[in-house]
């Protein structure tokens, strides 16, 4: 039995998947690019993501990297708060709870927008911590997650990280613990079945790995 649960935020529990396509669509049809559908944009999207803008088609010698990550937050953080939870979101961590197990949210957000999300859904009551990072360039929340773990005593073989990204793989790997990664996000299942873990459709489906 897991005994503490990390779940990343992006993907898997806000349901941002739309809105962070059709910025990355504006960001392209202003460059002149080929904008991208759902499907491509899963199949491209990575971290960093300085290099799934790239991929994606985005040209730094027209805009850089940085500028268009403060563009980005700017128009997301508002639109976020109407993109919605994943169905069944807070009815799971509220089981979870009774089962005795301490739940978290770990994001590679920055940590103010994060709680400012949080907050507005209703739903930062419902986890022991809201843990982002401090600036808005979506690094590795790999240190973050390993200092709490550290300060909180928590045990990595009693513990199971649940995301939506190969990434969130490799997190779990550094953090040393077991993943669970879910198909609704933002990379396609053939991606993350590369992975080699269990891929579920959402995070309502976990008690099927409990």
């Amino acid at each position: 039995m897991y005994k503490d649960i990390f779940l990343d935020f992006n993907g898997t529990i806000i349901n941002d998947l739309d809105l962070c396509v059709e910025l990355l669509n504006v960001f392209l049809k202003e460059q002149g690019k080929k904008e991208l559908s759902i499907d491509e944009y899963k199949h491209v999207f990575k971290f960093p993501i300085r290099q799934y803008y790239m991929d994606a088609g985005i040209d730094f010698n027209i805009e850089s990297y940085e500028s268009l990550a403060i563009r980005f937050i700017r128009a997301y953080q508002p639109r976020s708060m109407k993109c919605g939870l994943f169905p069944h979101i807070v009815d799971t961590v509220k089981r979870l709870k009774e089962m005795g197990i301490r739940v978290y949210i770990l994001s590679a957000s920055e940590q103010n927008n994060l709680l400012e999300q949080t907050n507005t859904y209703g739903i930062t009551k419902y986890f022991d911590a809201v843990l982002g990072i401090n600036n808005i360039h979506a690094a590795s929340k790999v240190d973050i997650a390993l200092d709490f773990m550290k300060k909180s005593g928590i045990k990595a073989n009693e513990t199971l990280f649940v995301g939506d990204t190969l990434h969130d793989y490799e997190v779990s790997l550094a953090m040393g613990v077991d993943c669970v990664l879910v198909s609704c996000g933002h990379q396609a299942k053939d991606i993350l079945d590369k992975a080699g873990c269990r891929v579920i459709n959402s995070v309502a489906d976990i008690f099927s790995v409990l």
